[in-house]
């Protein structure tokens, strides 16, 4: 990430901070706020909300943090605002049926993670990060105070919302909790007095029901900012831990080196612009040249600010081997326990699988191996009911498990 520049010219700031914006709402006034700002020495207070519905983060989630970066570097305040009460309620988010809500308790312990790995990125000096929590407003409203919020939005407003006019036109229900989310997260920026307010193309219509909220409670219209959703590593949809196609924040370097090399080649500019800080220039002149070199300098960029004490030489030497069809040596080790096994002194493969953290279950691992995604000492293994042996388990080196190309793991017989 670059140094931090504070008082740079307000059409230097424009150019750092529209980069791979995708929506930006308005200009205008984002020019004014940030002229004002230089003339007052007041930073811009920049909102993020993030419903914590899961502990990980991924290279998805990094685009808007390293804008949220950016606006840090520039000497404005980020405000990283968990939505441990929205996440109880559960949005929509484009789909075409309500997120399954949270509770209290599980949104907070995701959140605690959350902010660990938002710290990858953000800089935590308490002068340009404040962390807040929708909680300490929203639990204290009252039913007069909802319906006054309420009152302050019409339903042809809200049913404006893409998602939901497909789902009333197709007669897909929906419930009175998820008419008023929007307006829940709209209440934020009013409580926080956000001058800006970031967000996913997804978060378009919400937040800018909040920059008409705050026009309605007599503040200054917060400046509305989306980035693009990062499409995955399979080229079709969002990057997602439930497509498992994503990039984990805290992966190994390794894993975050190969798995860039996989990136696509139609979305290497878009990667570029979006994960790394190169001119435009530099990028077309990598796109120009050989696809396999520029996903080489991808992966060592994103190295660079996210594991910046990683070795990239070493992460890239494994990377080949790996390619190769060579196991590395540092594998993680999982014991395995004398009492997985049966009478007859053997266990189910998918058990295994599981126990080593390749799936998260008996059943993903039985489909991982009908899809030939595992491999038991380099050899593909389609067995889903299979089993191993005491002695396998118990011999030299123990049973080495690879699922796809980078991910291993070394199972042995707890003595």
């Amino acid at each position: 990430m670059t140094e931090p520049k504070k008082n740079l010219p307000v059409d230097e700031q424009l150019r750092v901070l529209k980069r791979g914006v995708a929506d930006l709402v308005s200009e205008e006034d984002l020019r004014a706020k940030l002229t004002r700002s230089l003339e007052t020495g007041q930073p811009l207070r920049v909102k993020l909300g993030a419903d914590p519905t899961r502990p990980d983060l991924h290279l998805g989630h990094a685009v808007p943090l390293r804008k949220l970066r950016q606006f840090q570097d520039l000497g404005h305040k980020v405000i990283m605002l968990i939505g441990d009460f929205t996440a109880t309620i559960g949005d929509p988010t484009g789909k075409s049926k309500t997120r399954p809500p949270l509770s209290i308790e599980e949104a907070r312990a995701n959140a605690q993670s959350y902010l660990e790995q938002c710290r990858l990125i953000l800089r935590s000096e308490s002068e340009v990060l404040e962390i807040r929590s929708n909680g300490e407003w929203l639990e204290r409203l009252g039913y007069k105070d909802i319906i006054g919020l309420a009152a302050k939005y019409t339903v042809a407003r809200i049913l404006e919302r893409d998602d939901f006019s497909k789902r009333l036109s197709s007669g897909t229900p929906i419930s009175m909790h998820e008419l008023l989310y929007p307006l829940t997260q709209g209440y934020d920026s009013v409580a926080l007095q956000a001058d800006v307010e970031l967000g996913g193309t997804d978060q378009l219509f919400n937040n800018l029901v909040g920059r008409a909220l705050q026009r309605d409670y007599g503040q200054e219209p917060q400046v509305v900012m989306t980035v693009p959703l990062l499409v995955g590593l399979d080229g079709t949809e969002k990057m997602s831990k439930s497509l498992d196609n994503y990039i984990g924040l805290s992966d190994e370097p390794h894993a975050i080196f190969a798995g860039l090399m996989k990136v696509p080649d139609p979305l290497l500019e878009n990667y570029f612009t979006l994960l790394t800080d190169l001119s435009q220039e530099r990028i077309a002149e990598l796109l120009a040249g050989h696809p396999v070199e520029a996903h080489r300098q991808l992966a060592r960029e994103v190295l660079a600010w996210l594991a910046p004490d990683a070795d990239p030489d070493a992460a890239e030497e494994r990377f080949r081997s790996v390619a190769k069809g060579g196991i590395p040596e540092d594998l993680p080790e999982v014991s395995v326990e004398s009492s997985e096994l049966n009478d007859e002194g053997r266990v189910s493969l998918a058990r295994l699988v599981a126990l080593a953290g390749l799936e998260p279950s008996n059943g993903a691992a039985r489909k991982l191996m009908q899809n030939r995604g595992l491999k038991i000492g380099g050899e593909v293994y389609t067995d889903p009911q299979g089993t191993v042996s005491r002695e396998q388990l118990a011999a030299p080196g123990g049973l080495i498990l690879q699922k796809g190309k980078d991910k291993f793991a070394r199972l042995m017989l707890k003595q």
